[in-house]
């Protein structure tokens, strides 16, 4: 069989961190192009199946099945008329049709994936005289129709519900992190769940745990994907039984690496409500003995006690923007960042008397946060969390004063 067409999609500025990602699962020969948004690549069935159960940055893993120009709505049908789509379900099976457009000049996009769906079930019937049905929720099928200014990308999607969905995420506050963002700020700080690699890792702002949660996981070495169902698993070609003995060789494999905890994970949040519902996810991603959780004020716990010569790393992304507002402090103005004026610097104060030695990563929007918090970052990583633009800064603490200019803050 000939290898799939691969595309990848990932939050904005994760892209080089997924191709790292992509050459440690599948070996360090794959190749692959850095496109806005994502990654493209060859794969073969094992590849798209290695890569759903084991990626933690990927959003999806895309099979194009199509791709060219086109001017109106018929040049769409023709396209996907192309697609041979017995090869990929029966007339007994569902599908749906999902469409995102950048400088489309079509004026109905819903439009444009009637003529998809026309299509999809025009060549099914021609093949087999029945066709298959649409259905909204739960697709067995899911095709995504990409569109640009002069192009029409078809892809057929093999992970179903979006990566980000490990299948332990039940109790969640406000606005949750996305399980896919959260390893992406892992992996852009290097962290790898090693004595070596990262050490320690704390998150005092934890939520419902998706940081901590993800930090335990890589500690414990469980596949992100080895609780959830994929999409893949009910298209015909993953359906053979060569590749049915070869998805359930994988998961095998995948549970007989799963170990005890590498490194100590700790988390804690001001909402008592937040801890416990971190707690219920933890126990459903199987790493609730990894993780010690706390209630408290960020703002006054002190640091968890750790072994002499461990590295610590602490890995916050505090209440911004949309988010939940910051708890602790004085409720006064709250610019670009959403929290209460004084809780950055009450923060950073905190940090010097009582994190010396760590490593701080912190998820901002607000590009002037080192300044308010009056700390020298040694490091700014672009990244994207939805439609809000971010900087994860990293801050290396040193007991007592960090002004700028003074050698210990120097990256």
């Amino acid at each position: 069989m000939k290898p799939f067409e691969l595309f990848l999609p990932c939050a904005g500025g994760v892209e080089a961190l997924l191709a790292d990602e992509v050459m440690a699962v599948l070996g360090p020969e794959t190749s692959g192009t850095l496109e806005r948004g994502g990654i493209a690549m060859q794969g073969d069935a094992a590849a798209v199946m290695r890569l759903n159960l084991e990626s933690r940055l990927a959003q999806r893993v895309l099979v194009r099945v199509a791709h060219g120009p086109y001017r109106l709505e018929d040049d769409l049908y023709a396209l996907a008329r192309q697609v041979p789509w017995q090869a990929w379900i029966t007339p007994r099976q569902t599908f749906k049709i999902d469409v995102t457009a950048q400088r489309s000049p079509l004026r109905s996009l819903n439009f444009a994936a009637l003529r998809i769906k026309d299509a999809l079930c025009d060549v099914l019937r021609e093949e087999s005289g029945d066709r298959p049905n649409v259905d909204t929720q739960r697709p067995q099928l899911r095709v995504m129709l990409h569109l640009t200014e002069t192009h029409a990308t078809l892809y057929a999607d093999t992970s179903g519900e979006p990566l980000f969905k490990r299948g332990w995420r039940e109790d969640k506050g406000e606005a949750p992190l996305k399980e896919t963002l959260g390893a992406a700020m892992l992996a852009a700080a290097g962290w790898q769940g090693g004595p070596d690699a990262g050490g320690a890792l704390l998150d005092p702002c934890c939520g419902s745990g998706t940081i901590a949660i993800e930090a335990a996981q890589i500690a414990c070495g469980i596949a992100p994907g080895l609780k959830r169902r994929f999409a893949f698993e009910s298209l015909a070609p993953f359906a053979g039984p060569d590749a049915r003995a070869q998805w359930q060789s994988l998961k095998q494999q995948a549970q007989a690496r799963v170990h005890a905890p590498t490194v100590p994970v700790h988390a804690s949040d001001v909402a008592f409500r937040m801890v416990d519902f971190a707690r219920r996810n933890a126990e459903r991603a199987g790493v609730a003995h990894a993780i010690e959780f706390h209630g408290g004020d960020a703002l006054e716990r002190p640091a968890p006690r750790l072994p002499d010569g461990l590295a610590r790393t602490m890995m916050v992304n505090p209440p911004y923007g949309e988010r939940i507002e910051a708890r602790g402090s004085v409720d006064r103005g709250r610019e670009q960042t959403g929290a209460p004026d004084d809780f950055f610097p009450r923060l950073a104060s905190h940090w010097k008397r009582h994190f010396g030695g760590w490593t701080a990563w912190v998820l901002s929007p607000d590009m002037k946060l080192p300044s308010k918090m009056r700390l020298k970052e040694s490091r700014r990583v672009p990244m994207w969390n939805g439609p809000i633009e971010c900087r994860l800064f990293r801050f290396d603490l040193v007991s007592g004063s960090m002004r700028e200019g003074s050698p210990a803050t120097q990256a």
